[in-house]
């Protein structure tokens, strides 16, 4: 689960992370007010969506604004606000479609000596959580780590003692910083770490992270996303969800209990099981195909839940084919197919339906398929299902 700026900021705050000072405008005259309230000469406006990249951004209806400006005065604030407000903001993570602004954040300006880059991830190899930070701050980090990997420091530290002060203090001195700087990330690193395990985060980024002129470290931009198996810990994060950010379909089916993710192909894809889905896409790319989407029903899909899969799968315009693969274990084979069949029923298909199925009483599932009459493709393994639904593709 993600949350925005605002939202990271304000919880990086109460965890005891410095963060500038901000406030929330959702009109241009509260961007206004926003900016007088601040009591400085400079501020930054930000618009506040779910992608990174706004800095660089610019608007669809205003090719010429920036997701994030600079503003020197209350009217400034108010005038870049209008224009951002309500209009579809475009960047490298949105996509050509863009997402729509209808939230600011308006942050008083800082005198900054230095842009450092902080992401904090769960390291497999580490076996835990590792601090990771360069010198190249508001950049795009992976260009950094592809073209200048020397300039990216990690620190693996542990989940409950957290970062020690020896840490923090190693890694300040490895980024070059000052006395007083350094000081200042004994305090600011081991805080935004215990921040990441308390909160049970997949991932904490600033970027960037600033050094002012008075040696104070910041977090200038905050990224927040949360693991989501651990949010019934946390009542106070999930209240901060804002599903107009998220894909209505992976919502909808969220609130059917299935797992969907969508994808940018054209073979949708109907699985149990996470292991076999992401098989079952990996062999649809093989023989020349792109799955539309990963979607796992689980081990006991119910009819109601297999119906409801086709069609968050069929609603996706760029859907062109679908693949059915499923390992009766817990659920029988024949059982999917009454399902299946009844879905079939309600939903109705337009577009070539393939499916394999392996398990128990599969040969009585196989023959329900044959007997329904439906133009229905069997097949035999996985192999045989990815060549046959990218070949019913191409037809």
């Amino acid at each position: 689960m993600k949350i925005h700026e605002y939202q990271a900021k304000q919880l990086l705050r109460a965890a005891g992370v410095a963060v500038p000072q901000g406030v929330v405008a959702r009109t241009a005259d509260e961007a206004a007010q926003a900016f007088t309230s601040l009591g400085g000469s400079l501020a930054v406006v930000k618009s506040q969506i779910h992608a990174g990249g706004r800095g660089k951004g610019r608007f669809v209806e205003q090719p010429e604004q920036r997701g994030v400006v600079l503003v020197r005065s209350a009217e400034e604030a108010q005038q870049n606000a209008a224009r951002m407000l309500g209009n579809t903001l475009v960047t490298i993570q949105t996509g050509a479609a863009g997402k729509q602004v209808s939230t600011l954040f308006v942050e008083q300006g800082l005198k900054i000596a230095r842009e450092l880059y902080l992401g904090i991830v769960v390291d497999r190899e580490a076996g835990g959580p590792v601090l990771i930070m360069s010198f190249e701050g508001g950049m795009e980090i992976e260009e950094v780590a592809a073209h200048s990997p020397e300039k990216i420091l990690k620190e693996p530290f542990d989940a409950v003692a957290g970062l020690y002060p020896y840490q923090a203090r190693k890694l300040a001195y490895a980024l070059g910083l000052d006395a007083a700087a350094v000081r200042s990330a004994e305090k600011f690193l081991p805080k935004i770490c215990r921040f990441f395990v308390d909160y049970d985060c997949s991932m904490t980024e600033i970027n960037p992270l600033v050094v002012t002129e008075d040696g104070q470290m910041l977090a200038l931009d905050a990224k927040v996303t949360f693991d989501d198996n651990a949010l019934f810990r946390h009542k106070d994060v999930v209240a901060l969800r804002d599903l107009s950010e998220e894909e209505p379909a992976e919502v909808r089916a969220a609130d059917t209990g299935l797992s969907y993710v969508k994808l940018n192909g054209n073979i949708g894809c109907l699985v149990n099981g996470a292991g076999l889905a992401m098989s079952t896409m990996d062999l649809i790319k093989l023989h020349g195909g792109e799955p539309a989407n990963f979607l796992d029903v689980g081990g006991g899909a119910d009819e109601d839940q297999v119906t409801e899969a086709f069609r968050i799968i069929l609603a996706d315009s760029n859907v062109k084919a679908v693949l059915v693969n499923i390992f009766g274990g817990i659920m029988r084979c024949d059982i999917i197919v009454s399902a299946l069949l009844n879905a079939y029923e309600k939903v109705g298909f337009n577009v070539p339906l393939v499916v394999r199925l392996e398990g128990t009483n599969v040969e009585k599932a196989r023959e329900m398929l044959q007997a329904s009459g439906r133009p229905i493709i069997a097949a035999t393994d996985l192999t045989d299902a990815a060549q046959k639904v990218v070949r019913a593709l191409n037809a």
